[in-house]
């Protein structure tokens, strides 16, 4: 997704440090505009909006407190960073608490304004993003049922449901567990002119043979021990409307036989019948299994494979269509959001470059669980990539062993990224609380330059306002 580029004001009633400020912004590639008051700036504030706000904190007028107030009040989502001379030190923590994104001290060097206007700008995108694909309303064809990405995979997809959907041909869905097959087979039946009729979805390895078929066709009363009464199989059930039989490479070869014949007369017998029944219904299927590997090796009937391999869709898995990850993620988190009532706004930078460098083997179920879970665990306006815990056994503390060098080098490597993740954080927080929660005394202590201190600060989510939730630097 492109982002625009943010607009930044300086407010100084020194021109010369309004200048050097535009100078050095400037070779950043900042398009950066100054006011000489308070009032100059509100007013351009205004007309034309900035994104990012660099205000001293004493003017001859208007000083910077009020103008922090006054856009904090109108634009709220607009970042404000507050120049403060030694001398206020003191009046950090109140600008702070008003909603300043952060305070330079002077005299600050070139590098400590870029530090800090780098880390406003990319919280800043942060921001924009998620408001963005927060709002956003994903409406991809078919309408019914939504399919939500845009990647060209998934867009063939989606043309390939516009194309059988009005028809009445069988179709086969291939995919891996979790891919959303039966999202698809849905989408096909909502967008076919048996929309209102009954869709029904069977999991075939759910059932055992002989259940399976009872299920499917019926019974007569008698046919069996325990068929006390006659019973309408879901054929019946669904007459003008759409059956989908998922992972159909568990059915057994008498079940196989039975749908073969189905699907050439739409006739069955309940069992225990000798009377025929007719219906119109039509038949999407579903596998994860490669069934012609099946049909090779004899656990799946070659006639029934060619009969119900009339129209194939393939579901991408979503490792190869990492453009849906962010729009998928998004809708499912609005989805939990809603149910927990919690106040998220969307992911942290982190947390969002873990979810598309991630493969999701799991697929978009997986997507789901680790929305849900992170939403749970969220105690923030954003979640970071502690709450998102993707590992390849989020249940276990002990890794999966790998199988391939490959598989162990990316987890050596996830086991040292957390490894030091959890260190820097713990060694932030322990800084701070033997300091009193003082920035600068904090990264004078342990040796940092106090830009530096910051950055690691804002890496693992450590905020002033973190000083209320914090216990003990492990946890």
């Amino acid at each position: 997704m492109a982002v625009k580029q943010p607009r930044i004001m300086v407010v100084d009633d020194e021109i010369g440090i309004c200048q050097s400020c535009i100078r050095i912004l400037g070779k950043e590639g900042h398009r950066v505009e100054y006011a000489v008051n308070g009032y100059d700036a509100l007013k351009m504030m205004n007309e034309n909006g900035f994104d990012v706000i660099i205000t001293d904190l004493k003017m001859s007028s208007m000083g910077g407190m009020e103008v922090l107030r006054r856009v904090k009040e109108s634009y709220p989502d607009s970042l404000v960073i507050v120049i403060t001379g030694y001398a206020s030190v003191s009046s950090a923590v109140e600008v702070m608490r008003m909603g300043a994104y952060d305070y330079l001290p002077k005299p600050f060097t070139p590098e400590e304004l870029r530090s800090v206007v780098r880390r406003a700008v990319s919280d800043w995108e942060i921001a924009l993003r998620n408001r963005e694909l927060m709002g956003r309303k994903f409406s991809t064809r078919p309408p019914a049922h939504q399919l939500i990405g845009e990647s060209p995979k998934l867009q063939a997809v989606i043309s390939m449901i516009g194309k059988v959907a009005p028809t009445d041909s069988t179709v086969l869905i291939c995919g891996e567990s979790g891919t959303g097959k039966e999202l698809i087979a849905r989408a096909i039946h909502a967008n076919s002119r048996r929309k209102n009729r009954v869709f029904f979805a069977v999991d075939c390895g759910t059932l055992s043979g002989n259940l399976l078929e009872s299920e499917l066709f019926g019974y007569v009363k008698g046919a069996f021990t325990g068929a006390f009464r006659n019973k309408e199989g879901i054929f019946k059930v669904a007459d003008q409307g759409t059956v989908f039989l998922d992972e159909i490479s568990n059915i057994s070869p008498e079940v196989q036989s039975r749908l073969l014949r189905f699907l050439e007369t739409q006739e069955y017998l309940p069992i225990g019948s000798t009377t025929k029944q007719k219906v119109d219904v039509r038949l999407i299927f579903a596998t994860n299994r490669d069934l012609m590997a099946m049909v090779k090796e004899g656990s799946f009937r070659e006639d029934f494979y060619y009969r119900i391999f009339v129209y194939p869709i393939f579901t991408p898995p979503l490792r190869e269509r990492k453009l849906d990850v962010l729009p998928i993620a998004y809708h499912f988190l609005r989805q939990c959001r809603d149910r927990t009532g919690k106040d998220i706004r969307g992911f942290d930078k982190e947390s969002l470059n873990r979810l598309t460098a991630y493969d999701w083997p799991g697929n978009v179920r997986q997507l789901k669980n680790a929305i849900e879970r992170a939403v749970i665990l969220c105690e923030r306006e954003e979640i970071t990539a502690r709450e998102l815990s993707l590992s390849e056994d989020t249940g276990s503390s002990t890794p999966c062993i790998p199988e391939t060098n490959e598989e162990l080098k990316r987890l050596r490597r996830e086991i040292r990224e957390t490894s030091i993740r959890d260190l820097e954080r713990n060694f932030i927080l322990q800084a701070l609380m033997q300091n009193d929660w003082n920035v600068t005394r904090a990264a004078r202590k342990v040796g940092l330059q106090r830009p530096n201190f910051q950055n690691l600060m804002k890496k693992h989510g450590v905020s002033l306002h973190s000083r209320t939730a914090s216990r003990e630097p492990s946890q």
